[in-house]
C-alpha cells in the first residue's frame, strides 16, 4: 500500500483531467454565491452544478457528493443567521 503523503490534495474526479477539477473547484464556489442569494435547497443546488458542469448527475462518485454537501452546508448554515437588532 502506497503512502499518500498529500492527502488534502486529493481530486474530486481522480479520472478526469486537471481542467474537470479546476472547473468543479470554480463551480464549487459559483454554488456559494448562488445558495447565498437564492437560499437555495440542496435539489437547487444540485441542479445548479450540474448544469454548470453540463453533466447529469454526480451522486454516484461519493467524493464528489460528500465535497458538494460540505459547500453546501456551509453556504446554507451562513443563510440561517440570525440577526437581532432589538
Amino acid at each position: 500500500m502506497e503512502n499518500n503523503t498529500n492527502d488534502m490534495a486529493t481530486p474530486i474526479f481522480s479520472l478526469i483531467p486537471t481542467e474537470q477539477q479546476a472547473q468543479w473547484d470554480y463551480v464549487m464556489g459559483q454554488m456559494l454565491s448562488f445558495v447565498d442569494d437564492t437560499n437555495a435547497d440542496i435539489d437547487m443546488a444540485y441542479d445548479f452544478v450540474c448544469e454548470q458542469l453540463g453533466i447529469d448527475s454526480f451522486v454516484d462518485n461519493e467524493t464528489a457528493w460528500n465535497d458538494f454537501y460540505t459547500y453546501w452546508e456551509a453556504a446554507d448554515n451562513r443563510n440561517q443567521t440570525q440577526y437581532n437588532f432589538a
